[in-house]
């Protein structure tokens, strides 16, 4: 299994950014981002339910990031907008096995390799 985040980079706050992930040849039931600060441990972003209709957006983000993905495509995307410096950090994507959606780091199976976005003031 292979987890493959792309779109990170600088951009001004305000703007907006468009995250990525690729996962290669399965579908999974769960899929979400965390993000990590320097010596801090991962942090809830948000999470999809396989089908799409159902997101879970961290109280931090909600109105301004975005969760989506596209089965066919096996992709999971976050759509940053409306972005603070505070949202500077190295990106996780993830998977979870199990059926029911997690905000807990300790509950997902797979992880990408993380995508830096920096934001400036």
């Amino acid at each position: 299994v292979q987890l493959v985040e792309s779109g990170g980079g600088l951009v001004q706050a305000g703007g907006s950014l468009r995250l990525s992930c690729a996962a290669s040849g399965r579908t999974f039931n769960c899929m979400g981002w965390f993000r990590q600060y320097p010596g801090k441990e991962r942090e809830f972003v948000a999470a999809i339910t396989w089908n799409g209709r159902t997101t879970y957006p961290a109280d931090s983000v909600k109105g301004r990031f975005t969760i989506s993905r596209d089965n066919a495509k096996n992709t999971v995307n976050l759509q940053m907008n409306s972005l603070k410096p505070e949202d500077t950090a190295v990106y996780d994507c993830a998977a979870k096995e199990t059926l029911y959606c997690s905000d807990l780091r300790g509950e997902y199976d797979y992880w990408g390799q993380g995508t830096q976005v920096a934001v400036s003031s």
